[in-house]
């Protein structure tokens, strides 16, 4: 227990642990329900190979995630190191490679495309924030009579550059620039795909932009995909980590270096969750329509009651997302979950200021609260607050966190 380094590809038919709330009559969660109807049972890779030597400048810039989130997808690697307390955004030769390499993900869309092609036969698709252009190229296989690139990134030009070596140039066109900003060549599209989910699903927020594009492209009838998001609570026992990246501030070779700890607490962890510290159920906390929402929808405030499955003790809670493709001749979908197959999205930890002793059978309450930051809304702000009033702990909290 404590450590989160252990590879829960095969997680799915490992369910000793506690389970969701929204289960079935055969015992399997939603999160394993979606994720079973999608992918494919074969080996999984993991894109875990680095060049840590070409990190960008942000670390020790004013530089916020605004400033570098368009130019860093057009590397061919991104990779997170949490580096005795600091998240470090190193811009190496991978974010393109580790999302393609994430089968879950790609897998997931390619079915859900190549399953349903009288979804797509001879429509009009606009791909949102298409990178190399791998979702238009499924829809065009799949029958699509003409699809819509869009991708203001440099990886732009190499999206053109692979439609016309796969001779799809009279189907994909590919555009460069702000969805926000460009003019299609048609009026009307009937299609809208995007993999457009961040970390803690909204963080980059670039739902707003898909948002954008449905309220002025797509038909009255028109389908987005996926369609439907999710987002969930579980709380976790993680002492081991959490006293070597957190406390470790509180006495640095003798010196109190707490100042930093404070800066470290506020910024949420994204990393694997082992399943076996999970100690509570975990609570569905906001479903998002994508096709009717609107983009004030991605603030909100949620209420949670997560009861301990066993007596432990609770250092963290833990945040993950489902998303669903319902217009599907049957469910589909994928769990970024810890009982679910490792994805690049991970999980996302908020570490708690109290240690709490919990009881099997006690109840974690609180709320927590979402909101695109004012000054740069695509980052994240959570107001977390909780209340345990158990048999060993009486504790009353808020905690603000900062995802940047």
């Amino acid at each position: 227990m404590g450590k989160r380094r252990s590879n829960n590809n095969n997680n799915k038919n490992n369910n000793n642990g506690s389970t969701s709330n929204n289960s079935n009559e055969n015992g399997l969660s939603y999160e394993q329900q979606v994720t079973n109807m999608s992918i494919e049972d074969e080996e999984f890779e993991e894109a875990s190979n680095t060049d840590e030597g070409a990190a960008s400048a942000l670390i020790g810039s004013d530089k916020t995630s605004a400033d570098y989130y368009f130019d860093s997808y057009s590397h061919f690697g991104i990779h997170e190191r949490f580096d005795v307390g600091f998240r470090f955004l190193l811009l190496t030769r991978i974010p393109t490679r580790e999302m393609l390499k994430d089968t879950v993900r790609t897998k997931t869309y390619q079915n859900v495309i190549y399953q349903n092609t009288f979804l797509f036969k001879d429509k009009v698709v606009l791909d949102v924030g298409a990178g190399t252009g791998i979702l238009s190229l499924f829809c065009a296989k799949a029958g699509a009579k003409h699809v819509y690139a869009v991708e203001c990134s440099q990886m732009a030009d190499m999206a053109r550059e692979i439609v016309e070596t796969n001779k799809l140039s009279d189907v994909v066109t590919v555009l460069k620039g702000k969805i926000e900003e460009i003019e299609l060549p048609v009026p009307h599209v009937d299609i809208i795909i995007s993999e457009w989910m961040g970390y803690f699903l909204l963080f980059e927020n670039m739902l707003d932009t898909v948002l954008y594009a449905r309220d002025k492209w797509l038909i009255n009838d028109g389908i987005v995909l996926p369609d439907k998001a999710s987002l969930y609570l579980t709380a976790i026992e993680d002492a081991e980590y959490k006293e070597d990246k957190i406390e470790f501030w509180n006495s640095v070779y003798g010196f109190d270096m707490s100042c930093i700890r404070k800066q470290s607490m506020m910024e949420p962890l994204v990393d694997t969750v082992d399943q076996n510290q999970i100690v509570t159920n975990c609570q569905l906390l906001k479903t998002m329509d994508i096709s009717k929402m609107t983009s004030g929808d991605t603030s909100f405030t949620a209420p949670f009651k997560l009861v301990a499955e066993r007596s432990d003790y609770i250092h963290a809670l833990v945040a993950y997302f489902d998303v669903s493709f319902t217009k599907c001749h049957k469910l589909m979908g994928f769990s970024t979950g810890p009982r679910s197959r490792a994805t690049h999205w991970k999980q996302t930890v908020l570490y708690l200021e109290d240690v709490l002793t919990i009881c099997e059978g006690e109840a974690l309450v609180g709320s927590l609260t979402v909101a695109p930051n004012k000054n740069n809304p695509r980052d994240v702000d959570i107001t977390l607050k909780y209340t345990l009033n158990g048999q060993r702990s009486h504790v009353s909290r808020t905690q603000h966190y900062k995802m940047r």
